[in-house]
């Protein structure tokens, strides 16, 4: 504890987490002496009360000893912004309510009156911590508009994160009306949530962190937090068989519409083989209305065999390797009856538009018997495919 003479004021760092400790440094406080106009004011003391740096997410208290605070001032030095806090009634507390920075000195000014009325002046520093980095969060999906039943939810962080457990204790996700869900890491840098089964019809689900200033392992800690709010809209279900070669659609439990479909062949056929479309539960991930669907995307390009460009409409996107509901007028004669595709799902220009118009982002394609293999978790939302057990034991919180 550092004690300046000259003035009635204590000036606190409250340091909650011992964790802290994993910087490797001790707080410092550095303080000019006050200057009091009338003799008696009480001795200044500036002390933190843990001996750590600050965390960034916990507040710069300051307190009047022997009289009231009239003015306190924090500035960080490196940009030149003062941080707000608010003062209390009696004027003789003042606490600051903005997120510090890491790794940033702040210059305190702070005036006290005493009982006699006699101002005097205190400055000293405040340091916070300076982490071995700095994992932010961005989120796995735009709250952007509404969604269908099937929605994936998740954060993305910009550092490997060491310490999953702490980590997924700051994320919090609740729904109207409530339902059973969970998280499941997918690497070391991304987790995402789904409900048990697929979200209620007008359900709203809500994402948010308190990751910022918590370690989570390695000297890491969290980066700035972040919240959104998803609204789900009625349910479209679209259930493709591929021995049927059928596409029925669903609104709400109700059979809407059934269109002949050819999805990915199965046979090894010159020249680029097999391309079966994936079996398992599918979201849409975007769709366009025109597309140039290039076969270079995957890899086969101009001069290899199977290499193909050509322009598609009413585009419905299913995965991130180029699986779409869309329009091929070639295959016409076979939809209904064979799978000819190159993984797609073709359909007719009435069929094709329909869907466009009906299904958006996060509304769900089950594909079945498609003689492809399961659609991955990262390859667009193939989160629906994990049982129920197996995303549960995805959670670093798990048992």
């Amino acid at each position: 504890m550092i004690r300046i003479a000259g003035l009635g004021l204590v000036v606190l760092v409250l340091a909650a987490c011992s964790g802290q400790t994993e910087t490797g440094g001790a707080a410092q406080a550095v303080g000019a002496a006050g200057t009091a106009t009338t003799p008696g004011v009480a001795a200044a003391t500036v002390s933190f009360g843990t001996g750590d740096q600050l965390s960034p997410k916990d507040p710069i208290v300051v307190k009047a000893s022997g009289g009231t605070l009239q003015a306190v001032t924090v500035t960080n030095p490196q940009t030149g912004n003062a941080v707000e806090g608010d003062l209390s009634p009696d004027k003789a507390t003042w606490t600051s309510k903005d997120h510090l920075r890491y790794g940033a000195t702040y210059q305190v000014v702070a005036t006290a009156v005493n009982q006699a009325g006699a101002a005097s002046e205190q400055r000293g520093e405040v340091r916070t911590l300076k982490p071995a980095g700095v994992a932010t969060p961005a989120l796995f999906q735009s709250a952007s508009g509404d969604f269908g039943v099937g929605l994936i939810i998740g954060l993305k962080f910009d550092h490997d994160i060491t310490d999953k457990a702490a980590a997924e204790k700051s994320f919090k996700v609740t729904s109207s009306p409530a339902q059973d869900g969970g998280w499941y890491w997918v690497g070391k840098r991304e987790a995402h949530f789904r409900p048990k089964e697929y979200w209620k019809p007008g359900s709203t689900v809500k994402l948010e962190t308190t990751t910022f200033g918590s370690p989570i392992g390695g000297g890491v800690y969290g980066g700035q937090d972040v919240s959104a709010t998803y609204k789900v809209h009625d349910s479209w279900i679209a259930k493709a068989d591929g021995k049927t070669h059928q596409i029925k659609a669903y609104h709400n439990g109700q059979l809407v519409r059934t269109a002949p479909t050819s999805m990915g062949k199965t046979a090894d056929t010159p020249p680029r083989g097999a391309t079966p479309t994936f079996n398992g539960t599918h979201t849409v991930l975007g769709k366009e209305a025109s597309k140039i669907m290039d076969s270079c995307t995957y890899g086969v390009c101009e001069g290899d065999p199977g290499y193909y460009s050509a322009p598609e409409n009413w585009n419905v996107r299913i995965s991130s390797d180029g699986e779409y509901l869309h329009e091929n007028l070639k295959t016409v004669s076979v939809q209904g009856s064979a799978n000819v595709s190159n993984g797609c799902l073709n359909m007719n220009t009435e069929n094709a538009k329909w869907f466009f118009d009906n299904f958006n982002v996060g509304d769900v394609v089950e594909v079945t018997n498609s003689g492809g293999p399961q659609l991955a978790i990262n390859n667009g939302h193939g989160d629906w495919a994990i049982s129920w057990s197996a995303w549960q034991a995805g959670s670093a919180l798990r048992g």
